[in-house]
């Protein structure tokens, strides 16, 4: 805990499958510094999240010009992809984690918090995995987020899973010929089929999300598979979308690296609902702590 009369800092973080960002303010919301990281998802491995968080927060404080020390002095709000799991919820709870406290949700809660500066709204993230949230009132509805290969369809993840099997089913003659052969091997430094297997063998959805763009680059250069495989990862977008609207939320924020790319695929009533984000998860993971502590832990919103 951080002693009396010392300066007070609050700390966002967003934990996702490829990286995590972290953003420390001062109490008067004053940005401080920033930092970023290796995942931040427990999915991973518990190890690998809570080292990819104090690297973050180290970078964060170094920006800052605060000493590590400091980390005693940080009120934490952190959204984490995969916490929705109560197994890797649990796991974080009992971390003996080094600040003055710390404050979990998922990574879809910040993110909503974050485009909607604490409003009402819905949130569909697209990156190494894929999920939404929309609360309207005190009503929320949360689609996906259960982790590849199970799930994160439409994801970045699932796009290179897909170039990959049609890559090979292309190989052996049991698909058409596909662009997406030879831009798979470029990219991978793979000559054949044996090779691209023992690649992949058991490779992490964010080595498979790196392929992604592959997909979408082949699809413009008029590759049928490509446009196939984008139909169907932005058909089920739509529907991450479609579900959220049963509680009526005013507009949709769409985010995550591979957004960009498949908004323009999705349906045109779908697309007059987006939004462009009012601010970032981390943000969003500032407020959320920011509230927690003004509140001293009482009324807590659970956002799993």
């Amino acid at each position: 805990m951080s002693t009396a009369g010392a300066q007070h800092y609050y700390l966002g973080i967003d934990g996702g499958g490829s990286k995590c960002r972290a953003l420390l303010v001062s109490d008067d919301m004053q940005v401080l510094g920033e930092g970023i990281a290796g995942p931040g998802n427990p999915v991973r491995g518990m190890d690998i999240a809570t080292a990819s968080i104090i690297d973050a927060t180290k970078q964060a404080l170094l920006c800052a010009g605060l000493p590590e020390k400091s980390m005693a002095q940080l009120t934490v709000g952190a959204g984490l992809a995969g916490v929705n799991v109560p197994q890797y919820y649990a796991l974080f709870r009992e971390w003996q984690h080094p600040f003055s406290s710390f404050h979990l949700t998922s990574d879809l809660h910040i993110a909503c918090l974050g485009a909607h500066q604490g409003q009402d709204g819905g949130v569909i993230i697209i990156g190494t995995g894929s999920c939404g949230l929309a609360q309207v009132h005190d009503e929320v509805v949360e689609v996906g987020g259960h982790g590849f290969p199970f799930g994160d369809s439409g994801s970045g993840a699932w796009y290179g899973l897909q170039l990959v099997h049609h890559v090979l089913l292309s190989l052996d003659g049991l698909a058409e010929p596909t662009l997406l052969a030879n831009a798979l091997f470029k990219a991978s430094h793979c000559r054949n089929q044996l090779d691209l297997i023992q690649h992949f063998m058991h490779s992490s959805p964010t080595v498979y999300a790196r392929y992604a763009p592959l997909v979408f680059d082949a699809a413009e250069q008029g590759d049928a598979t490509a446009q196939a495989i984008i139909r169907k990862g932005a058909g089920h977008i739509n529907g991450i979308a479609r579900r959220l609207l049963d509680v009526k939320p005013a507009s949709i924020a769409l985010i995550g690296g591979l957004a960009y790319k498949v908004k323009p695929h999705l349906d045109t009533d779908i697309q007059a609902l987006l939004m462009k984000p009012k601010a970032t998860p981390e943000w969003g993971a500032v407020w959320y702590a920011q509230q927690l502590h003004e509140q001293q832990d009482t009324h807590i919103y659970d956002a799993l």
